[in-house]
C-alpha cells in the first residue's frame, strides 16, 4: 500500500494525530486529556475539525467526552487489550496491514481447530450465521451482525479461549478503521464475503481442517484486497 496517495479528510488526519498524541504522552485509560481548545492548540488545528475528530474517536471507543467533566482516554471493555489499543492507529494503512496479518494467523487457526473439534450444535451455529450473512448481504448493518456471529462461532468452536478473545479484539480494531475510513460502512462486496463464509462453514462441517484453514485465509485475503481497492477508489475521487 505504499503507492497509495496520502489524502484524507481533515477530521481523519486530526483523529490520527490525537491518537499519536495519546501514545506519545503515555496516557492510559482513564487519564484526562486537555480541553478541545487545548488539543487544537497542541496539534495546531482548528477547533471545529478537532471537535469532529473527537466525535469520531468517541464513537469508536478511543476517547470519552463527559459533558461538564472533560475528555478522557477510554477504558477498554477488554482490559487485556489495553496495550494494543494504545498502539493501534486505525487510519494508518501500515497498521491496518498488520491487523490483516494478525487476522490471518488467528482466524485461520480458529477455523482449522473448529473443523477438528466443533460439536454439532456449534457447526449448526456456524452454518446458520454463514447462510444468514448471505441473506443479509444487501444490508450493511444486518451483515455486520451476522459477520460477527459467524466469526465468533468459528472462534468458539476452536475451543480455545485465547483465540476467542483475540478474534473479539481484532474485530474491535477493524471496526475502528471502518468507522474512520468508511464512515462505518464495509468495504468490498458483501455478497462475496458471505459466500466465503459458506465455504468456510462447509469445510468445518465436513471436518476438513486444511480446507477450513485455506478458506479462511482466502476470506481474509479477499477482505484486505477489497479494503485496499476501496481506499484507492476514494483517493481517486478526492478533490485535487
Amino acid at each position: 500500500m505504499s503507492d497509495v496517495p496520502t489524502y484524507r479528510p481533515g477530521y481523519e488526519v486530526v483523529a490520527e494525530q490525537l491518537l499519536a498524541y495519546i501514545a506519545e504522552q503515555g496516557l492510559r485509560p482513564g487519564d484526562r486529556l486537555p480541553t478541545e481548545k487545548g488539543l487544537a492548540e497542541i496539534l495546531g488545528t482548528g477547533r471545529s475539525v478537532t471537535r469532529e475528530a473527537l466525535k469520531v474517536l468517541a464513537a469508536v471507543g478511543r476517547v470519552a467526552v463527559r459533558k461538564g467533566a472533560g475528555i478522557y482516554v477510554s477504558v477498554p471493555s477488554n482490559p487485556a487489550a489495553d496495550s494494543q489499543v494504545g498502539y493501534f492507529q486505525p487510519t494508518d494503512l501500515a497498521h491496518v496491514a498488520m491487523l490483516f496479518d494478525h487476522r490471518r494467523l488467528v482466524e485461520a487457526e480458529s477455523a482449522r481447530l473448529a473443523a477438528t473439534l466443533a460439536r454439532p450444535p456449534l457447526v449448526r451455529a456456524i452454518m446458520a450465521a454463514a447462510e444468514a450473512s448471505v441473506a443479509a448481504h444487501q444490508d450493511h448493518a444486518a451483515f455486520r451482525e451476522q459477520d460477527r456471529l459467524f466469526h465468533d462461532a468459528v472462534a468458539e468452536a476452536s475451543a480455545n479461549v485465547f483465540l476467542q478473545a483475540a478474534v473479539t479484539s481484532l474485530r474491535d480494531f477493524k471496526e475502528q478503521s471502518d468507522r474512520l475510513l468508511f464512515a462505518g460502512g464495509l468495504p468490498g462486496s458483501l455478497e462475496v464475503a458471505a459466500q466465503q463464509h459458506v465455504h468456510i462453514a462447509e469445510a468445518i462441517a465436513a471436518g476438513d481442517p486444511d480446507q477450513a484453514r485455506t478458506a479462511m485465509v482466502q476470506h481474509i485475503d479477499t477482505t484486505q484486497s477489497q479494503f485496499e481497492e476501496r481506499i484507492r477508489d476514494r483517493l481517486k475521487a478526492a478533490p485535487q
